[in-house]
């Protein structure tokens, strides 16, 4: 037995689909974030940087360039969503950072 599928009901699913799809796609960044691991301080390429896991701790002293509005937050290489405690960062691949920390490759947001 065929059944007709109506103009309407076609639509309707079109529109329901495509509305479904962004929401999958912000699923898989979510979970793609959750995958990472934490940047350890003690990593090689961290420790070269001086990334410190909280920027208000930085020695200014030893990082001169170092202010307080400077956090992996508002650096142009976090790739982390507004919102989120951390994100990952394109200086540390495979890893994530914390908003709140800092190394000598940061750079403001455009």
């Amino acid at each position: 037995m065929q059944q007709k599928i109506s103009r309407r009901t076609l639509i309707k699913g079109g529109l329901l689909a495509g509305a479904c799809v962004p929401a999958l796609g912000l699923l898989a960044n979510e979970a793609a974030a959750a995958g990472l691991t934490p940047l350890s301080p003690s990593d090689p390429t961290a420790s070269a940087l001086g990334f410190a896991v909280d920027s208000s701790k930085v020695d200014d002293k030893t990082h001169p360039t170092h202010t307080a509005a400077q956090k992996c937050g508002t650096c142009a290489q976090f790739l982390g969503k507004p919102g989120q405690p951390r994100g990952g960062c394109n200086i540390f691949a495979g890893h994530s950072v914390p908003v709140g920390g800092w190394c000598s490759a940061w750079a403001q947001k455009p």
